[in-house]
């Protein structure tokens, strides 16, 4: 196997290599010169599309056609667009593979996905009137130029707001970049234009000259952390100097008598210059590699080195990782280096891999760990099977070592082949593994329909594999010819057992198709009825939204869809929908009742429900202002129950009926006693009156409302007591009989504290023990009286319990007296 070290070329005091990732990456009729290529981060995809100010080989009619062409870096075709919507300005991709297609007229399209889906917006503040001129992009926006200078930026796409920069000074822009929001003190885009011979630095509120007079600069490039910039000056001068222009950091002559059409970034320590077929790569302090091709290159930077693209051949340009370094390095004697020189005697089976292991005993771990690091960055699964051995073997000899780190360079490198391999195209760096994340890395394999590879990554990594299935049926249902009824089982058939698989984003996508019926068909799949109808009611599936709401249970969801409903149709349409759906009409009922009684009061009318309309119109009367209007309700809801032959309606009605005549009366009551009497019930009416001193008026009430002697009874004693009408109560005691017995007419008048009035009422009480009312007596404070009812009956021991009780002396006397005469002589 080659040397790992063969491709290494130093610059400087570093090292860098150039691996080769594909070779025979285009047709060779492409003529690479005449496109604008665009790289995805992260190894990612790479669009193509004609170079519009250059002249094209004609080729027939059908590849005259414009399109943007989406290749993976081997080569592979992922996507053709076809593309007939204006001149392209701008075209860049975003951290998540966002194809950003910028045309003349300020429209942008934002390809979500490699299939050809895609939102759309517009930059407006004058793009259209003035026109886009070019674009600069970084990971989640861009900015675009237009044709007066003035700069647009967008920093992000899901919610697009496009907003007008400072404005730039006048003159000739020569050449333009831009330092992302994440590397600024202000935390927004900073664009750097070269105009005349300085560099302004243009944010949002300000435009800056940072006063240089080296100028014109013919590039201007950002690196990838946003700390350095390079300028490539008219004389064929490379410089990198901070990004606070403070400090000159180096300088480069290139001895160029054309301008390079690209400068870039390799990492954060390196620039390349590209000319048609040659390269010069620029590290620190000026030291310099050449590097020659027999077509046209194109350059394309990613976060730690830059892709060369050319029809042959796709290579990865980086600085040497320092793991790496150390471990290949000639005449390294670091512990890892040595490690894996262990490893290759052991294989020979020579004695030296043990004296090597007791030379670096005591940095064995650091070895271990250096190697495993080393591993991830190794594209060659030959060094990368020695690395890993080394480290397993370095792991046997010590007693302790925690072998995590080991298990999961394993699973990152497995992953990274199968990824790397030229079938798939995905070319990713370690370190842009570590950045784009696992699962970033298989939402890639979906847009690439590499379903397979997919679930395998995921299943190995232990990732969830719903979304992996989802698009794979959304993608079925959306491209197959087959009929529907056969999609459907097709998709059940393989999605059936797997969970978390929502059905709810493959029926949208067969009904965005126009397939309707596939789509219900689908939905009915789908557990979550919260999933289910929102679609149906976009489908105009109402009837069969409504059900599966109402058999969820829940009753948010139900008044969604009545909300819905009620919006849409016609009010007797939505009463039909009701009426055979008892839960959703008492939602409808219990809603309108707090809230819309119009809507209450159709739905009574619609389902013939008398009582309850008149229940309404009984509501309604009582919130009437005026008595004539309370009386015109009250006569519609005793007419609303005229026809009716059920028992509680006719009760109800005849309830009306009072409570109409007692609204007159009380209307009469208040005119002539001056007092509020409208809105009181029958009890409070006569209590009032008879409290206020009109007991007569009160009886001629209640005869007229047939109101039993008893209630009346009742109420007559509550309004005496509560007026302290001793005298009226008094006069009521010579009364024979009472309708109510006399005990309430005793308790009420001590509860009042009339102790003597009510004495009067005991004796009339007969129907109750000498015991009981000797008792009541006591509550008096007439224990004399009391012990007389107990000496009626002769109770010896109720006068002896009185007695003990009993506090007053002369009281005590009195009681023992008693006491004597019931007792026989001896």
């Amino acid at each position: 196997m080659a040397n790992p070290t063969a491709d290494w070329e130093r610059v400087g005091d570093r090292f860098y290599r150039k691996v080769k990732l594909y070779d025979a990456v285009f047709d060779q009729d492409l003529e690479l010169e005449n496109y604008v290529i665009a790289g995805a981060p992260y190894g990612g995809a790479i669009a193509l599309c004609r170079d519009e100010e250059k002249i094209h080989t004609y080729r027939g009619s059908q590849a005259a056609k414009t399109s943007i062409d989406v290749y993976s870096c081997s080569g592979k075709l992922v996507r053709r667009i076809n593309w007939d919507k204006g001149s392209i300005r701008g075209l860049g991709w975003s951290e998540d593979e966002k194809l950003l297609i910028v045309t003349k007229d300020g429209s942008v399209r934002c390809y979500y996905d490699l299939q050809g889906d895609f939102t759309q917006f517009s930059l407006g503040n004058g793009a259209e009137e003035h026109g886009v001129t070019s674009c600069r992009f970084w990971s989640t926006g861009f900015v675009a130029m237009l044709s007066n200078n003035h700069l647009i930026a967008v920093s992000h796409y899901i919610e697009p707001r496009p907003k007008l920069l400072a404005i730039p000074p006048e003159g000739t822009i020569h050449s333009w970049s831009l330092i992302p929001p994440a590397y600024t003190l202000s935390r927004s885009v900073e664009v750097l234009l070269a105009v005349d011979k300085t560099i302004y630095v243009v944010d949002t509120s300000d435009a800056e000259d940072r006063i240089l007079q080296d100028g014109p600069f013919k590039h201007v490039s950002v690196s990838p952390n946003g700390r350095f910039v390079t300028l490539y000056t008219e004389d064929g001068k490379v410089w990198v100097i901070s990004s606070d222009f403070q400090k000159k950091l180096s300088e480069y002559d290139s001895k160029a008598k054309t301008v390079p059409k690209d400068v870039q970034w390799c990492g954060n320590n390196s620039v390349v210059l590209a000319w048609e077929d040659e390269v010069h790569m620029v590290g620190p302090n000026g030291a310099a590699l050449k590097y020659y091709y027999d077509g046209w290159v194109h350059l394309l930077a990613d976060i730690d080195g830059v892709r060369l693209i050319t029809n042959d051949v796709c290579e990865f340009l980086q600085k040497v990782p320092e793991d790496t370094e150390e471990v290949f390095k000639l005449g390294s004697t670091a512990p890892a280096s040595v490690l894996l020189d262990a490893v290759d005697q052991l294989e020979k089976k020579s004695p030296k891999a043990d004296d090597n292991i007791k030379l670096i005993r005591a940095n064995l771990d650091e070895a271990i760990d250096m190697c495993i690091r080393a591993a991830g960055h190794e594209y060659s699964s030959h060094w990368q099977k020695q690395l890993l051995k080394a480290a397993s073997f370095g792991k046997s000899v010590l007693d302790l070592y925690n072998s995590d780190d080991f298990v999961n360079m394993c699973e990152t490198l497995r992953v990274l082949n199968a990824v790397r391999d030229y079938r798939i195209g995905l070319s990713l760096s370690y370190d842009e593994y570590l950045r784009l994340t696992p699962a970033k890395l298989v939402q890639r394999l979906i847009n690439r329909q590499e379903y397979l590879l997919a679930i395998r990554v995921s299943e190995y990594l232990r990732l969830p594999t719903d979304k992996i299935y989802v698009h794979w049926a959304t993608q079925k249902v959306r491209n197959s010819t087959a009929d529907e009824d056969a999609i459907c089982a097709a998709v059940v058939a393989k999605l059936a057992s797997k969970r978390g698989v929502s059905f709810d984003t493959i029926a949208r996508a067969a009904y965005d198709e126009g397939r309707a019926h596939l789509a219900t068909q689908l939905l009915n799949h789908e557990p979550r009825a919260g999933k289910q109808v929102p679609l149906l009611l976009s489908m105009e599936e109402d009837t069969l939204a409504l059900d599966k709401a109402i058999e969820s249970g829940d009753t948010d969801l139900i008044f969604f869809v009545l909300l819905h409903l009620k919006s849409k149709l016609p009010l007797a349409s939505f009463f039909r929908l009701l009426s055979t759906r008892p839960l959703a009409s008492a939602l409808v009922e219990s809603s309108a009742a707090a809230n819309d009684t119009p809507l209450l009061k159709d739905l009574y009318y619609q389902d013939d429900r008398l009582l309850p309309s008149s229940n309404l119109l009984l509501s309604s009367a009582l919130a009437q202002p005026t008595t004539p209007q309370k009386l015109d309700k009250l006569k519609l809801a005793a007419k609303t129950l005229a026809d009716s032959k059920d028992p509680a309606a006719l009760f109800h009605q005849r309830t009306l009926a009072d409570a109409q005549s007692l609204l007159r009366v009380q209307d009469a009551l208040s005119r002539d006693l001056d007092a509020a009497y409208i809105g009181l019930s029958l009890n409070a009416t006569l209590h009032t009156l008879i409290r206020t001193g009109y007991s007569k008026r009160a009886l001629k009430i209640q005869s007229d409302f047939h109101l039993s002697e008893k209630s009346f009874a009742w109420i007559r004693l509550r309004a005496l007591v509560a007026a302290r009408n001793w005298g009226e109560l008094e006069e009521l005691s010579k009364a024979r009989r009472s309708a109510i017995a006399w005990e309430p007419y005793f308790n009420a008048v001590l509860g009042a504290g009339n102790t003597k009035l009510a004495g009067v009422f005991v004796g009339k009480c007969t129907g109750l023990t000498a015991q009981e009312r000797s008792e009541m007596w006591v509550k008096c404070g007439m224990v004399g009286k009391a012990g007389e009812e107990l000496v009626k009956v002769k109770d010896v021991e109720g006068l002896e319990r009185l007695k003990e009780t009993a506090g007053e002396r002369g009281v005590v006397l009195e009681l023992e007296r008693l006491i004597k005469t019931l007792r026989p002589k001896r």
